[in-house]
């Protein structure tokens, strides 16, 4: 099969199985590398941004260092939905966000770029972007932190060389964090760093032990405006997508794109 329909197969989730490495170093070729096919394949996706005075922007922390965000302040019903690790991958994923079009954001651990490099990039080209989760995925808090900056700057290191941007959010695991962690994903050029208000635990049993759960942090049910919304690259992805999908314009929100709502100065695109 010639490589650029190779390229569209897998950029529009139809592989089946694991894809090779990005660089065209590790494929043995001297043209045009995979991840510039690719990327002429695939255009990037551009997101609505909000409507003028329906928002607040999020300020920086007084101390300089990246403020810890768990939501956004709005009038808009719109959540915001983001997606975490990369150990699993559903191909179909791909498709569906695509061709329905949902803003989502990527918190790659950036192990898991190693085989799934191009899944991550179709990813990439269909509109989310690849922020920071670590290394390894450990728990910072438990870290020296010498060892956090590492977890933080080698992932970042590594996600700029695949994907072309350096990731400006950073995730810690868990959402465990500590002071060492806010001030070496400032050393690693992290603007801000993101956890959640609400968790989908699709694919796997809530602390409540039921299965594909939703959970506010607040106890609450429901969605509200402003949600950052944590998920995982689990297994069946796509049906667990449609899943949340249905919920949230049942109640008359809508996905948005979490980036539009956050100014440069945070990782953001707001201006």
């Amino acid at each position: 099969m010639p490589v650029i329909a190779t390229l569209v197969a897998g950029g529009l989730g139809m592989a089946a199985g694991a894809w090779p490495a990005v660089r065209a170093s590790e494929a043995g070729t001297t043209g045009p590398s995979m991840k510039s096919q690719l990327a002429a394949v695939l255009a990037d996706q551009r997101w609505d941004t909000p409507k003028p005075g329906s928002w607040t922007v999020p300020k920086a922390a007084a101390d300089g260092l990246p403020p810890v965000l768990r939501k956004i302040e709005t009038q808009e019903k719109v959540v915001f939905l983001t997606i975490d690790d990369g150990y699993e991958y559903d191909a179909e994923f791909v498709n569906l966000v695509r061709k329905e079009k949902v803003p989502i954001l990527t918190f790659l651990t950036s192990t898991y770029v190693k085989g799934h490099a191009q899944y991550f990039w179709a990813l990439r080209n269909a509109g989310s972007q690849m922020e920071n989760h670590t290394v390894s995925h450990r728990n910072m808090a438990t870290l020296s932190p010498d060892g956090q900056k590492k977890e933080i700057c080698d992932a970042s290191d590594t996600i700029t060389r695949q994907y072309g941007r350096r990731p400006q959010i950073f995730r810690p695991p868990f959402g465990s964090f500590n002071q060492s962690t806010v001030q070496a994903a400032k050393q690693c050029g992290i603007k801000s760093i993101m956890l959640w208000s609400a968790e989908f635990y699709n694919g796997t049993t809530s602390p409540n032990g039921k299965h594909n759960e939703f959970q506010r942090g607040d106890g609450g049910t429901g969605f509200k405006p402003g949600d950052i919304i944590l998920m995982h690259y689990r297994k069946g992805l796509a049906e667990q997508f449609k899943m949340i999908l249905g919920w949230i314009k049942a109640q008359g929100f809508r996905p948005a794109a979490v980036e539009n709502y956050l100014p440069t100065s945070l990782g953001g695109n707001a201006e």
